[in-house]
């Protein structure tokens, strides 16, 4: 009962890959027992950039419930629901747009790279940028204060919008007095994955992530096309591991031979191929588990709509009980 409230989730948009484990997912499950631990399936804000594509966010809704509990979520700890079928966290986001202003969210760090990052969607200047996405940092602190949640497990890119929460509660408290939990946030030790490409950041949109439901067959395409040590030609050629995606990789999954690998590429007696084909067996092998878990659930769907009917039930109480608090200091608790 004394447990304070953890709330995160995952938008809809496809399936779910390494960065989101290293990132969040690992997280979560280790958190599940100490926190009442909440996740939102982010529908509504999934629509903010895929408002023409309706069909890929309700597809995705049981995709990402699936992931979760691969991961190792547990139902029973903690509660899963969907964010549309909250009208609390509607109700929130349209009190707080009166405490934000249009210039602060256009500053806000997050918002401006993903505006520059969807010039398809909003123009390369942003001037077609929606209502909608502008306000998604106000959503999010509507979804993060609708469950008291005292504790947001984010990436680096994603603590702009915490800090944005914070401010909103902030100001909200200062104007109606105490009624909302202000959020910390928490960043893990791999809070942003490379892709396999070298990129900075592993994601759905850019063709270089490992997910977490992928075939042998995928993923050992996948690792063969890694990007190594460009000076590397030769099997035989001293490299650099620190250079190679293949080995920061292994320092994922194969920290028993970490050791060997950097010695072996440093001193020229391993070649990227074999390099490549023991990370290959080594990913498989981390991913099994999760992939049995997934498919105990993927084969019970049945299963996946009791978590989600049961969850946002749950979700509804503790949403309306944080809202007549809000109503109340609010003065508009007209019949009350």
């Amino acid at each position: 009962m004394n447990k304070k409230n953890i709330l995160t989730g995952d938008r809809p948009t496809g399936r779910l890959h390494l960065g989101h484990y290293f990132g969040s997912l690992k997280q979560r499950a280790m958190l599940q027992d100490e926190y009442n631990t909440y996740i939102i399936i982010a529908d509504v804000q999934a629509l903010t950039d895929n408002f023409e594509n309706p069909d890929k966010v309700r597809k995705n809704v049981r995709e990402v419930v699936l992931d979760n509990i691969a991961a190792g979520i547990d139902p029973k700890k903690t509660t899963i629901f969907i964010q549309s079928m909250i009208p609390q966290i509607a109700e929130l986001t349209v009190f707080y747009s009166n405490l934000v202003t249009v210039s602060r969210l256009y500053r806000n760090p997050t918002i401006k790279t993903e505006i520059g990052q969807k010039q398809h969607l909003f123009g390369s200047g942003g001037e077609s940028v929606t209502y909608g996405f502008l306000g998604y940092p106000v959503s999010q602190a509507a979804d993060i204060t609708a469950f008291d949640g005292a504790l947001v497990p984010v990436g680096e890119d994603q603590i702009p919008l915490i800090e944005q929460t914070k401010e909103i509660v902030r100001k909200f408290n200062k104007i109606y007095g105490d009624t909302l939990v202000e959020p910390d946030y928490m960043v893990g030790a791999n809070s942003r994955i490379k892709g396999l490409d070298g990129n900075e950041k592993m994601g759905k949109s850019l063709g270089n992530a490992i997910y977490l439901n992928d075939d042998e067959e995928t993923i050992s395409k996948k690792i063969m096309s890694a990007r190594t040590d460009t000076n590397k030609i030769k099997k035989d050629d001293k490299g650099n591991p620190d250079n190679c995606m293949v080995y920061y990789y292994h320092k994922l999954v194969s920290n028993d031979s970490l050791e060997t690998i950097n010695k072996e590429c440093r001193n020229g007696s391993r070649g990227c191929v074999s390099c490549k084909k023991e990370l290959i067996k080594n990913m498989i092998e981390f991913l099994k588990p999760m992939q049995e878990r997934r498919k105990y659930y993927e084969d019970r769907p049945e299963l996946i709509d009791e978590i989600l009917r049961t969850g946002t039930a749950k979700a509804l109480e503790k949403a309306e009980e944080v809202m007549k608090r809000v109503r109340k200091n609010m003065k508009i608790d007209y019949f009350s």
